[in-house]
């Protein structure tokens, strides 16, 4: 090989970007339960359409009411939408994969739906058949990873925690498929999911050694607690992380964000510690679960995984 062919390689696979849009129309749409609502989107070159963890995030360019879709090209995408003019704008959102088929051509990402009360779940109750978005993710070319996923235990961790509200639930699911026959013989592995109603109970694919724990945030007296309440209360009375090695009290960062302000965001360096946590869902709750399982348990802080998914009151940008 000449030097030329590989300079002309070389800026080749530079030229190639790890995420970039693709146009998608969407080909079905499925209740899954009151909350829980699928849709799967076909597009010619979802072929090329990457998933390189199982709780892969994805952004959806949704266009505004009335308004076609944009030609965005390239890694330049999020600089094309942000030049936009903000009276034809529409909505950038970010959710995760549910599943991946190449080979049809098709992705399916499941929406955690409450009404109209945000732009993407007011949009996907009125998804049909043919309506136009994109897709901005993975691209299969890259050639490598290509990010955007934070599931990464260790591969001899033994005792493992997931905990989640109704928006980490697709992530969850995904999570549950892929650690199948990967466990250790012995591994723990506990999972708590917090739902709006025993309705919205999903089944899942897991581990036989998967404790599956659904928490309904309505009452039998019809009484509904708090966004995150219910999960915060579980995994504090959860038996997770006993003999891992204890961490020195912790200072971090962490606690002094402003969930309200910032992103609440973190993903583990799993060396070292036989515990990991992954935990993801409404902010203020991720970040109280977060600081029990270090400060109050004397978990790794390094073993524990934590995305504020969103945050009351808050839309995202």
């Amino acid at each position: 090989m000449t030097i030329a062919t590989t300079e002309r390689a070389v800026r080749r696979a530079a030229d190639v970007p790890s995420w970039r849009p693709f146009r998608v129309t969407v080909a079905r749409v499925q209740q899954l339960t009151p909350c829980f609502l699928r849709i799967t989107f076909t597009g010619g070159d979802l072929d090329e359409f990457g998933h390189d963890g199982p709780d892969q995030r994805i952004k959806i360019y949704l266009p505004a009411p009335g308004r076609g879709l944009p030609d965005f090209a390239g890694a330049d995408w999020y600089a094309q939408y942000r030049s936009m003019d903000p009276e034809i704008r529409g909505y950038v959102r970010t959710y995760t994969i549910r599943a991946v088929r190449p080979a049809q051509r098709e992705v399916d990402v499941d929406f955690a739906l409450h009404g109209d009360a945000g732009p993407a779940s007011a949009w996907a109750v009125r998804a049909a058949v043919g309506d136009e978005v994109a897709l901005v993710g993975p691209n299969r070319l890259f050639g490598a990873d290509c990010q955007g996923h934070e599931w990464n235990p260790p591969v001899d961790v033994r005792d493992v925690l997931i905990a989640g509200d109704e928006t980490a639930v697709p992530a969850v699911s995904g999570i549950l498929e892929r650690l199948r026959g990967t466990l250790a013989p012995g591994a723990r592995l506990q999972v708590f999911l917090e739902v709006p109603d025993d309705g919205d109970v999903l089944p899942l694919i897991a581990p036989d050694q998967a404790e599956v724990t659904w928490l309904s945030r309505r009452r039998p007296d019809g009484t509904v607690a708090a966004n995150g309440e219910l999960l915060v209360d579980a995994v504090c009375a959860a038996e997770f992380g006993r003999g891992a090695r204890a961490a020195a009290l912790d200072v971090s960062a962490v606690d002094t964000v402003d969930i309200d302000l910032e992103v609440l965001w973190e993903v583990a360096a799993t060396a070292g510690s036989s515990a990991y946590a992954w935990i993801a869902g409404e902010a203020g709750a991720v970040k109280t679960i977060r600081r029990h399982l270090v400060r109050e348990r004397g978990i790794d802080k390094g073993a524990v995984s934590f995305m504020g998914y969103w945050r009351t009151g808050r839309a995202e940008n």
